[in-house]
């Protein structure tokens, strides 16, 4: 039996190295094969001091159950495993109980598993926070704020299927007992140029997909949606379906959540609205059209999707098809219209679509927030979670790479300056020395994109607002002109000699070093999409709408508020909420997590070494580590220290009584560890090199190996003594035991040898006594005998006389009657003469017979017809007789048996003895069928519902209804069908369905035939050239055999008078088509048991194999 592993510390039992600040040597090389090697035992979570280190599985893991949740609840975070659960826990305990607010960053690149990171943290602590209806109501909220915010924000790349185009920052409030009051998300730049154009091998947004299919067919009707993907120009074909992926369960889902949030009906409604009306704006073409005047516009091919669009969103249709047509650009008091060319239409139909789902989703951001905000004013604690996209390095990198990739260098900043900053913290707090620690600040690369003169989004932003002809290339020429000398940026068209011969750097590109590495940008859009322009004309339009939702969407569109100033580029308004955020995030004690992405393939038990060296060198894992390690590797406080290590010295073993700092100087000055592997803070024990830990470890394993030594010593010396003392126990008891069952037999002989003399004595004395009174009593009785046998003498002489005397008057009547006798004799002998011995006969056999029926009505057996007793006769000349009787009184008996019977009974009693007549000793399977009644009817068909279609085929009555295999005639393999005997006729149909498959008159069966033995396999032959002999004879296995053959001969004797030939034999010849075919029965050892086996062995053989 396994030992149950109780685990204490995260260096017991541990895969590879758990905390990576303790790996030794420290290389890239180590560090990738530790991960893999943890990975490979489905370890995938790793520390690198308070850091946690995902590795995605990809594939579910049984490590989140609420037994682990319970492993990890209020335990310290060194305690166990590494474990996602361990920093969730540490948090939540920081903010709960000193008051700290808190921040857990969750980083990597897509498909890293951060979303998914995100999650469990999130249901981490709604599990370990209070309980109560109130609080579970919050906590529900907070939980499936998450389905809804995925769905309309969230697609498959080609990196991963549910990937995060958006980024989110979730504040939960706590109220100061640890309970959730409510929640405030932020988010970030929703992709939204996905909604327009998706790259090859990736979907649009989850939402499309899961209206057009979850949806009911009202909804769509109402939407004006149609379910086939291919009918919109927005949805991506190429991958419209994902694996494991159910489109339709997660709009179910999606429902649900955005009722549990709060989301009223008429909302969703409104929100599923707007979401077709997206959809169907991108099946919206245009062709040109030339005016008078010379110009160029463009029209509408077909108004039939501007209809429905206005139709759902209650615009005019005049209005939004101006609104596609011309563009109004208003000057002070100057208003100037002109016509928009089809590419602008196309322009403006995209800009439309993207606006109007990036403001949808805004709003339900804002919406969440409302419903899942705290409800009270009492003071609050804050845990942030934000999960924001990863590092991205694409074939093609644009616009959103560039802001994506600058929020990262962002966070990289702000963790390393905190990871630094907590570090020194915590030597100030030990009042351990600190010394300056060297890493590479990337705060270069970020002054290189936010500068406010001379960075990238400033000059982006320069550009994008002076007059005069501005494009892509304009904007890189400026670049060139101003970051040129940049050490971190590159481009083609540089003036700085030395990137004159990199051809690997096209015209219309430029390159930054990142911390992650270098990233080529296409320039090919960042004008346009940091504009965002979307004309004015369709923002009134939207505002014009009967649309409640959309006309909140589009505030800027009412006439009465118009302003003039140009709205904010997105580059300016994403620096602004990245600032926000970093200023958030430094209120904050921050907790990391780095999600890593083992393989591109999405499959699990992969793990690319090439691929996870690249994010380990761009999310600066081993700088972390070597910040970590540049003064102590490991710290731990003397209480922790002294329990796991004071078996080493035996002045602290077993038990320590002093401080456990002093216990702790002890220990380490026994072990002569140098002095500067190790320093002393206020409360922990601060250990320079790993090398020093792990010999600390093979220490503790020795000893411990020892000490176990020592205690099955000791257990297996007290074993022998307790079994000593229980074998000497009981031998004092046998013996006690003995001796006192020795001297109870003793007595006992003692005392029945008393007894014994007793009773001699006694019996002695008593003959004694009986023989002095026997004497007295003989001589008293001596005279009356004497005086007895005189009185008998003189009786028995009297009587003698007396007898004499009387003999001889017998003598005398005697002597008379004789003499008469033979006068009357001699006078009647001429009477009697001729008829006396016949007389004599006749009387002497009556009387014989007399006796003979009288002994016959007390022997007579029992009535039971089995009953094969008789009496044996008593006269020979009576064996005639006798059996004649015994014949009379067995019909009798039966007469009285039957007249017992009903009709129903009799049938059945026919029909067997009809099987009996047909079977009896000619099937091996016949014994087993006797005690069996013949139900006929073994299916329901009139009850079941299923059947109600093959009831109403049948018009007659049905003699047997049974499920039975019918053999295939080319393979030999079963099929399940329905057999029906009627009176007329024998049918076949579909098990399943009830359909008839086929109908036989009983007139064109000819023949049935069966083997000997112990199977349930026979063939019904049909008449040649008969319709229903098309396809040949049948061959069918039931567990019914004798009693459908029975009722198949009787229906059709009765019906044909023509009794039917039953073949019993263990080869015999069917027609299949056009070929016989010899079905032959053999005896084998099956291996699924006692089930007979049907093989088509060749054209010609049909092997049943019986068991």
């Amino acid at each position: 039996m396994a030992k149950m592993e109780v685990k204490t510390s995260l260096l017991d039992n541990m895969i590879g190295v758990g905390d990576m600040v303790l790996l030794e040597p420290l290389s890239e090389v180590s560090f990738i094969n530790n991960l893999k090697k943890r990975f490979d035992h489905s370890e995938i979570y790793t520390y690198i001091g308070s850091v946690v280190v995902s590795v995605n599985p990809y594939r579910p893991l049984p490590i989140y159950s609420p037994e682990k949740v319970e492993e990890y609840r209020n335990r310290n975070f060194y305690e166990l495993s590494p474990h996602i659960f361990a920093l969730s826990d540490e948090a939540y305990r920081s903010l709960r109980d000193q008051d700290k607010d808190q921040c857990i960053l969750i980083t990597g690149e897509s498909g890293a598993g951060k979303t998914e990171a995100s999650k469990l943290v999130m249901s981490y602590v709604a599990a370990v926070c209070g309980k109560g209806a109130e609080v579970n109501q919050v906590k529900e909220q907070l939980l499936q704020s998450n389905p809804v915010l995925e769905a309309f924000g969230n697609a498959k790349t080609v990196r991963n299927d549910n990937s995060s185009r958006f980024g989110k920052y979730m504040d939960i409030e706590f109220d100061f007992k640890g309970d959730p009051l409510g929640g405030v998300i932020s988010n970030y730049l929703l992709e939204k140029s996905r909604v327009v154009k998706q790259p090859r091998g990736e979907r649009n947004f989850h939402i499309f997909y899961q209206i057009l299919s979850g949806a009911s067919e009202d909804l769509l009707n109402k939407l004006k949606l149609e379910r086939d993907f291919s009918r919109y120009n927005y949805l991506s074909l190429d991958s419209a379906r994902v694996n494991g992926v159910d489109d339709a369960v997660n709009f179910r889902t999606v429902r649900n959540a955005m009722q549990i949030v709060g989301f009223m009906d008429h909302e969703t409604q409104s929100i599923l609205e707007v979401v077709a009306a997206v959809l169907k704006l991108g099946n919206i073409e245009f062709k040109p059209e030339s005016r008078v005047n010379g110009l160029d516009e463009s029209k509408i091919k077909d108004k039939n999707e501007l209809k429905e669009i206005c139709e759902l969103t209650g615009i005019d249709q005049s209005v939004l098809e101006r609104a596609f047509s011309f563009r109004t650009v208003e000057a002070k008091q100057e208003k100037v219209s002109t016509t928009l060319n089809v590419a602008q239409a196309y322009y403006a139909r995209d800009a439309l679509a993207k606006n109007l789902y990036s403001r949808l989703f805004s709003w339900l951001v804002t919406r969440i927030n409302e419903s899942i905000k705290a409800q009270t004013k009492v003071r609050k604690k804050v845990m942030g979670v934000l999960d924001i996209y990863g590092f991205e390095i694409f074939e093609d990198n644009s616009f959103e790479q560039f802001i994506i990739n600058y929020c990262n260098e962002k966070l990289q900043q702000i963790f390393i300056e905190l990871t630094l900053k907590e570090e020194q913290e915590e030597y100030i707090r030990e009042d351990i020395e600190w010394t300056h620690i060297e890493y590479f600040n990337n705060a270069i690369i970020c002054d290189l994109i936010e500068n406010n003169q001379t960075g990238i989004l400033a000059m982006l932003d320069e550009e994008c607002l002076r007059p005069g002809t501005v494009t892509d290339d304009t904007f890189l020429e400026k670049l060139n002109q101003v970051c040129a000398t940049h050490q971190h940026f590159e481009s083609r068209m540089s003036k700085c000699s030395r990137f004159l011969n990199d051809t690997s750097l096209p015209h219309s590109c430029f390159r930054i070093q990142h911390y992650a590495g270098k990233v080529m940008y296409q320039v090919e859009g960042f004008v346009d999409k940091n504009n965002d322009l979307l004309y004015r004309d369709l923002s009134q339009a939207m505002w014009k709408a009967n649309h409640s939702l959309i006309k909140a969407l589009f505030p800027e569109g009412n006439p009465a508020k118009i302003n003039l100033k140009r709205p904010p580029t997105a580059g300016s308004q994403f620096k602004a909420s990245v600032a926000t955020l970093m200023k958030n995030l430094q209120t904050k004690n921050p907790n990391y997590i780095r999600c890593i992405k083992p393989n591109d393939k999405k499959a699990a038990h992969i793990f690319n070494e090439a691929l996870v060296c690249h994010q380990v060198r761009y999310l600066g894992l081993l700088e972390n580590v070597r910040v970590r390690r540049a003064g102590y590797a490991f710290r731990q406080p003397y209480e922790l220290c002294l329990e796991r290590y004071k078996m080493l010295c035996k002045q602290t073993w077993p038990h320590w009584r002093g401080p456990a700092r002093a216990g702790v100087e002890v220990l380490f000055n026994e072990l002569e560890v140098p002095e500067e592997e190790y320093s002393f803070g206020r409360s922990k024990i601060f250990i320079r090199n790993p090398r020093t830990l792990f010999k600390l470890e093979d220490l503790r394993k020795q000893r411990l190996e020892d000490l176990a030594t020592l205690i099955q010593k000791i257990y297996r010396g007290w074993k022998c003594r307790t079994h000593f003392l229980l074998m000497k126990r009981s031998q004092i008891v046998i013996a006690s035991w003995c001796r006192r069952y020795a001297q109870q037999k003793k007595y006992q002989r003692i005392k029945s040898s008393a007894i014994v003399v007793q009773s001699y004595i006694r019996g002695w004395k008593a003959r004694k006594l009986l023989r002095e009174l026997k004497h007295q009593k003989r001589c008293k009785e001596a005279a009356t005998t004497i005086a007895a046998y005189w009185h008998g003498t003189q009786a028995r002489r009297e009587l003698k006389r007396l007898k004499e005397e009387a003999r001889r008057k017998h003598a005398v009547a005697v002597i008379w009657a004789y003499w008469l006798g033979l006068k009357v004799r001699r006078e009647y002998r001429k009477f009697f003469r001729a008829n006396a011995g016949r007389k004599i006969y006749e009387f002497t056999l009556q009387k014989i017979m007399q006796k003979y029926f009288l002994e016959m009505k007390n022997k007579l057996p029992s009535l039971s017809p089995i009953d094969k007793n008789w009496p044996a006769r008593p006269y020979l000349f009576l064996d005639s007789t006798h059996k004649e009787l015994k014949r009379i009184f067995h019909l009798w008996r039966c007469k009285k048996y039957r007249d017992q019977f009903t009709d129903q009974q009799k049938l059945i009693y026919e029909e067997k003895l009809e099987a009996s007549e047909l079977f009896k000793d000619k099937k091996a399977l016949y014994p087993a069928s006797v005690g069996q009644p013949f139900h006929g009817t073994y299916l329901e068909i009139s009850k079941n519902p299923k059947y109600k279609k093959l009831k109403d085929a049948v018009e007659e009555k049905i003699i047997i209804a049974e499920v039975v295999n019918k053999i295939n005639r080319a393979n030999g393999k079963c099929a399940s069908r329905i057999f029906l005997l009627t009176k007329n006729n024998v049918l076949l149909a579909d098990q399943k369905s009830g359909h008839i498959k086929s109908e036989v008159p009983l007139g064109d069966v000819t023949k049935v035939s069966m083997s000997s033995q112990n199977d349930g396999f026979f063939a019904v032959h049909l008449k040649e050239g008969s319709g229903a002999a098309g396809k040949g004879d049948f061959l069918f296995s039931s567990d019914h055999l004798i009693e459908m053959a029975t009722q198949l001969y009787r229906t059709t004797l009765s019906q044909t008078k023509q009794k039917l030939n039953i073949e019993i034999s263990d080869e015999f010849l069917v027609q299949f088509k056009q070929d016989k075919v010899c079905v032959k029965f053999i005896q084998s050892n099956q291996k699924n048991g006692n089930i007979p086996t049907c093989k088509r062995k060749n054209n010609r053989l049909l092997e049943v194999a019986v068991p």
